[in-house]
């Protein structure tokens, strides 16, 4: 049994570890913030744009590209998207379960290193890593598509896909896949808002648009900066999901060390009840011996 010099110091160790996950929370709800509007701010960009383009589709007539080049897939690569850091509750471990059931002969290319640290470790074929900041930049974002692109257009691989974790709401994120290339049809980004967690294809275009030049032309010089932006808005949306994570994982342990402080101060109290009884009793027994 415990003395209650153990139990005070392990209270002491406890009250320790309430005040780092605490002050980690607080990090994590500041930054959880910026990631979320940073996210939920682009998806109207995002959808407006894919709007545009499923216009200009319609109207290209038989246009061809390099990205929207339809082959027998022999070979498929995948964007993991990951964290950097831990202490995110199961955020990494729901996304590397998905990355799992994945054929074990896909390219991966990484960003975050949790990810490229599991592609490492089962010695999967990792082709680059990449990092992002807390509110991803646009030019990290270029450098990830430009190198799928390359991959995709040299012929190396026949399908890019994204594996990242969508932002549905703060206590809600969901792993999902995405095909990247070859371009088959413009989606929106509305799944964080709406719930829904599949993307919806844009049939007809609400909206009439006059193109100038010719809507092949304005396809051939978006299409590169729709599969950027795409990897844009996925990487926001796995920074906001992770922020979301880390904050509710915070919470959490911070309001069961509180409960180990109270549960462990209840059994000090008790025990240390139990060792002055036990004293008088002897004091008792003592005096009565004596008279």
């Amino acid at each position: 049994m415990p003395s209650t010099r153990d139990i005070r110091r392990r209270i002491k160790s406890v009250k320790n570890t309430a005040q780092i996950t605490k002050a980690m929370q607080m990090v994590a709800s500041a930054k959880m913030r910026k990631a979320q509007q940073a996210a939920l701010s682009g998806r109207p960009y995002a959808n407006l744009m894919n709007e545009v383009l499923a216009a200009a589709t319609a109207g290209a007539g038989e246009f061809t590209h390099p990205l929207m080049e339809r082959r027998e897939v022999r070979k498929r690569a995948v964007i993991l998207i990951s964290s950097d850091k831990g202490l995110c509750g199961g955020l990494n471990t729901n996304l590397l379960r998905e990355a799992g059931r994945l054929s074990k002969d896909t390219v991966y290319i990484c960003a975050g290193r949790k990810g490229s640290q599991w592609v490492a470790r089962l010695k999967r074929d990792l082709a680059a890593e990449f990092g992002y900041k807390d509110i991803p930049a646009f030019s990290e974002a270029r450098a990830i598509a430009k190198f799928a692109q390359e991959l995709f257009t040299s012929g190396k691989v026949d399908a890019v896909d994204v594996l990242y974790t969508n932002f549905v709401s703060t206590l809600v994120q969901k792993p999902e896949v995405r095909q990247l290339l070859p371009i088959q049809q413009i989606t929106k980004l509305e799944a964080g808002v709406t719930g829904a967690g599949e993307a919806e294809a844009i049939g007809e275009a609400s909206r009439e648009y006059v193109f100038e030049p010719a809507p092949t032309d304005v396809l051939g010089n978006l299409l590169p900066h729709y599969v950027n932006y795409q990897v844009f808005q996925f990487l926001q949306e796995s920074k906001a999901s992770e922020q979301s994570a880390r904050m509710v994982a915070m919470k959490n342990a911070t309001d069961n060390a509180k409960q180990l402080i109270k549960d462990l101060t209840l059994e000090y109290n008790k025990l240390r009840q139990a060792n002055i009884t036990k004293e008088l009793l002897e004091i008792t027994s003592a005096a009565m011996a004596m008279g």
